[in-house]
């Protein structure tokens, strides 16, 4: 198997919630958008964000009854700088996302972050790290 993720997909509970929070109130542009099931975003080259129905979700794995609660995981958008850190929260904050930990100097790796959860229970971490870059493909890069 080669070292790749191409799809995250998260259950949610409430999709048009989902919907509000990240196209109308955030402005992300969906790759497909299919009502009452399933939201695809492109979010860097060669991965998508799926934001899945929770029913349809329990369904599509054939488990019996899914829960939408996301625990232990973070998905982390990376910015230029701590005041970009303060703005994208300012952003979620605003759109209804629940801020965890306001902006503030990280405990590790010299980076500056916050945490914010999404509505439909995603946490999000908002970092600017000095240490490590993000190339224009996509590719991250340390030191």
């Amino acid at each position: 198997m080669k070292q790749n993720v191409h799809f995250v997909t998260v259950a949610t509970p409430d999709l048009d919630v989902a919907r509000a929070f990240y196209v109308a109130a955030l402005g992300w542009v969906p790759l497909v958008d299919v009502p009452g099931e399933i939201i695809f975003f492109q979010v860097a080259p060669g991965a998508v964000l799926g934001l899945f129905d929770v029913e349809k979700f329990a369904q599509d794995l054939g488990t019996g009854p899914a829960h939408s609660v996301v625990s232990g995981v973070t998905l982390s958008h990376n910015v230029e700088s701590p005041d970009e850190v303060h703005a994208v929260v300012a952003a979620m904050a605003g759109a209804g996302g629940t801020v965890l930990k306001d902006p503030q100097p990280g405990a590790f790796g010299g980076i500056f972050h916050a945490h914010v959860q999404a509505p439909g229970g995603i946490i999000w971490e908002i970092a600017h790290n000095p240490g490590w870059q993000i190339g224009v493909d996509g590719a991250v890069s340390f030191g």
